[in-house]
């Protein structure tokens, strides 16, 4: 029998996070999280599906997204977010942008929102018809590419909130930069001169202008970056803490990698002398800009899986394409499970350390300890909320905390003390790391009407036991009780509960 309550006992602590490692010291309460390894669909990270559509001079090959793949996508791979190639081969030609074209692109954010995913975007003008590509390659001058930006600014700032990226698109075959009429010597890509490089960042500048300053634009080549924004390579040419964040070009530039693995500088993407200059740029940089791209090609042993995860982890990759190449992917046999974690961030509980009994409007008290097993850290802005849920009343406090700042392989110790609900009763303490844009946010309305929830945009954690599906929320395994036999305090300048039910 003893035997039998002690198994008893080691499960629940195992798999039990309100009864891991806990004590109660009469005044708090510490417990511990179990992790879990399982791969978590979390917001802008992991591997991403291409998906690409066109618009041709005839106004045909526009092929719009389905909710319902993109949804099968979200349950059934654990794939939260998608590469959008928006092709304008119709608008090479001319200044104007169709207001029908306008709306198929709404249509395609108002499905990406409704399947609960997110979108790297890209646009760009031209397809090679096959290969080697041939002169003229179908982009358009930078003047006209100038008016496309502005026609499509009001389309991008109205669905910023799913979109994860924008990569700087428009110029070159695929919109990656290289082979173009207008932007280098079309015999000679290679061949960038100082006005064309003028013209790069002219288009650049327009796309930062284009989206709100908490989204980021990303540049094929480490150089493009150091060129356009007259920034040295190596380590310190990359963006610093003091500058991270802080709106300003610098700060709003990162890098994809669309030949990952593929050659000793990646098929032209490290130009620097020796190439680990470059490296060392990027691994600095995306300690807070985006990173990731895509495999292009095997190339044993760097395309390898030992090589392949140190250099994810040293460049801080979110994404990667889950869809090509896919001869470089199989090669990683089962790690691949390896990368489904680790792409982005993956944030667990170590332990937690919470007041027991407060006042109404009096002091509660937590620690947790939050622990980063990713690769890199969120690059777009994320709210911490500590809510008190109870069976009558549910409040929420937002936390002075930035989850970008919570980096790969770190660990953050978040102490706070805010103010107790003033209504007497029992509150679950649970954690919402909430997407900032009011559409995506875990909502409920007042008493009397039906709640209702998104919590695919928020960020579920990797322990086990913790999530709450329903409402997006991360159960801490924590109660406090706000006890009607004190009367009520006083918590000053601390952070105070808000009514969401």
């Amino acid at each position: 029998m003893r035997r039998l309550v002690t198994l008893v006992a080691i499960v629940s602590l195992l798999f039990a996070p309100q009864a891991a490692a806990a004590h109660g010291t009469g005044s708090d309460t510490t417990r511990g999280y179990p992790p879990t390894d399982a791969v978590v669909a979390n917001p802008e990270r992991g591997f991403y599906h291409h998906t690409e559509t066109h618009y041709r001079a005839d106004g045909t090959g526009y092929t719009p997204l389905d909710a319902a793949t993109l949804r099968g996508y979200r349950t059934q791979e654990n794939i939260t977010q998608i590469l959008r190639v928006f092709y304008l081969e119709k608008f090479a030609t001319q200044d104007e942008v169709d207001p029908a074209y306008l709306e198929l692109v709404r249509a395609d954010f108002r499905t990406i929102r409704a399947a609960g995913v997110k979108a790297i975007v890209r646009f760009a003008y031209a397809q090679p018809p096959g290969w080697p590509p041939t002169i003229p390659y179908g982009d358009a001058p930078v003047d006209r590419v100038l008016k496309h930006i502005a026609r499509l600014t009001p389309v991008l700032r109205e669905n910023a909130d799913v979109i994860a990226v924008v990569q700087s698109g428009f110029v070159g075959l695929w919109g990656e930069g290289y082979y173009t009429d207008h932007f280098a010597d079309p015999q000679d890509p290679s061949q960038v001169s100082d006005q064309n490089w003028a013209d790069r960042r002219a288009v650049v500048m327009a796309l930062l202008e284009a989206l709100p300053t908490d989204r980021m634009i990303q540049v094929r080549t480490p150089y493009m970056k150091q060129r356009m924004l007259g920034v040295p390579t190596g380590a310190e040419g990359g963006l610093t803490a003091e500058q991270a964040y802080d709106g300003t070009p610098v700060a709003r530039v990162g890098h994809h990698n669309d030949c990952f693995l593929a050659s000793p500088d990646d098929f032209g993407t490290y130009l620097s002398d020796p190439i680990e200059l470059d490296k060392d740029f990027v691994a600095q940089d995306t300690n807070y800009l985006p990173g990731g791209g895509e495999t292009c090609a095997v190339n044993p042993p760097r395309s390898e899986w030992e090589s392949a995860a140190a250099e994810m982890a040293r460049l801080h990759f979110s994404y990667l394409n889950t869809d090509y190449n896919q001869d470089v992917l199989d090669s990683w046999g089962d790690n691949i499970a390896i990368a489904e974690q680790r792409l982005g961030y993956r944030f667990a509980l170590t332990q937690g350390t919470f007041t027991d009994t407060a006042k109404p409007r009096g002091t509660v008290e937590l620690d947790l300890g939050i622990r980063n097993d990713g690769w890199a850290a969120p690059y777009n802005p994320r709210q911490v909320q500590l809510i008190f849920q109870g069976d009558e009343h549910s409040y929420r406090v937002t936390l002075p905390a930035d989850p970008r700042l919570w980096g790969a392989g770190t660990t953050t110790e978040l102490e706070q003390k805010v103010c107790a609900p003033a209504v007497p009763g029992r509150y679950r303490l649970l954690l919402n790391l909430a997407d900032p844009a009011p559409r995506l946010q875990s909502q409920a309305r007042m008493p009397g009407t039906t709640e209702t929830y998104n919590s695919a945009y928020a960020i579920q954690l990797a322990n086990t036991g913790t999530w709450q599906a329903a409402t997006g929320y991360n159960d801490l395994g924590h109660t406090v009780t706000v006890s009607p036999k004190h009367r009520g305090g006083s918590c000053g300048n601390l952070p105070k509960p808000q009514l969401i039910r």
